[in-house]
């Protein structure tokens, strides 16, 4: 059963898992709607897109608009994007693709609104105020970064509350139980996992800053096509990415632990991945994409999973002991 939590300007209740719509049918345009509507039917209110999700965003409209479901919907979207031409976090490029993701979506106001990159050489400043002036037009609610350290999220925070204004209440980092020891996907991903982020972690769980994190399962690490007792033919069924990011002998032992368990308490290997997520410290909200309804029906099922101290410290290697 769907679970929801509450977010700061966000005026609807947000579901526990947020949809994704990096899809291959999503992103050509294609109509999805017997999908949409099942992901819906289970519960499942809030859907992530972003400006370079191909045609993604055009999809996500067209249902939205045909069902007439945009006031009980919390949509994020997230904008800037770097290209090879140049780095796009400036006021010019936030207003520019705010403007084409409103109108691909066929909607007068975004619910999350989140910088896809960073750029660290600029002053939070601008960007803080820009996207303030998006927010008192009425075209974004909530705001904040995917792929931005929490020391810049800290900072910009700091400049909106000496200001008077609104700041970023919303991250997407990478995290899962997978620690990604390198950048998967290119482009400045940034990851939360691990001993070495706790401070990162602190830092959103103590200033309530909702995480909504992608890839959750580690970019396919734990969705079970592969076993830890074959990490060499592992590398033929899963993407280059998750064989770059995540591929390494903690991260096979963590699979190795998560297999165990998942024999144990009738689950799936990704079920209980996502769990181990859903149960830490945070506010949480994964994002999941599947193109398969079934797919989907299992994360909504993992939400109902109940794992123990012992056994959460167990398969994050913090205990030889469940």
């Amino acid at each position: 059963m769907m679970t929801y939590g509450t977010l700061p300007y966000i005026d609807k209740p947000v579901s526990r898992l947020f949809a994704g719509t990096m899809l291959g049918c999503m992103s050509q345009g294609q109509d999805a709607s017997e999908l949409l509507d099942q992901i819906y039917a289970m519960g499942i209110n809030a859907f992530d897109s972003a400006n370079v999700y191909g045609l993604a965003e055009c999809s996500l409209g067209d249902w939205v608009e045909k069902r007439g479901l945009r006031d009980k919907l919390v949509i994020q979207t997230k904008g800037a994007h770097h290209d090879r031409w140049h780095i796009r976090v400036t006021p010019y490029d936030i207003l520019s693709d705010v403007h084409t993701s409103l109108a691909r979506m066929k909607t007068d106001y975004i619910d999350i609104y989140l910088l896809h990159r960073d750029d660290e050489t600029k002053p939070v400043g601008p960007i803080v105020e820009t996207l303030n002036a998006l927010v008192d037009e009425g075209k974004i609610k909530a705001f904040g970064g995917s792929n931005w350290t929490h020391k810049r999220v800290a900072e910009a925070n700091a400049y909106a509350a000496e200001h008077g204004l609104q700041g970023f209440t919303v991250v997407s980092p990478y995290y899962g139980l997978a620690v990604q020891h390198a950048d998967p996907f290119g482009g400045n991903c940034i990851g939360i996992s691990g001993p070495e982020n706790a401070e990162a972690r602190a830092y959103y769980r103590d200033n309530n800053i909702a995480v909504v994190p992608y890839s959750a399962i580690g970019a396919g690490f734990f969705s079970g096509r592969m076993k830890s007792s074959d990490p060499e033919g592992a590398k033929e069924l899963v993407p280059g990415s998750t064989v770059r990011g995540y591929f390494t002998e903690d991260n096979f032992q963590r699979l190795a632990r998560v297999e165990e368990l998942a024999a144990e308490k009738g689950y799936s290997v990704a079920q209980i991945a996502m769990a181990w997520v859903l149960h830490q410290d945070m506010d949480l909200y994964p994002i999941v994409g599947s193109s398969r309804v079934q797919g989907m029906a299992d994360n909504v099922a993992a939400l109902e999973i109940k794992l123990t101290k012992e056994e959460l410290a167990y398969l994050d290697l913090e205990s030889e002991t469940k």
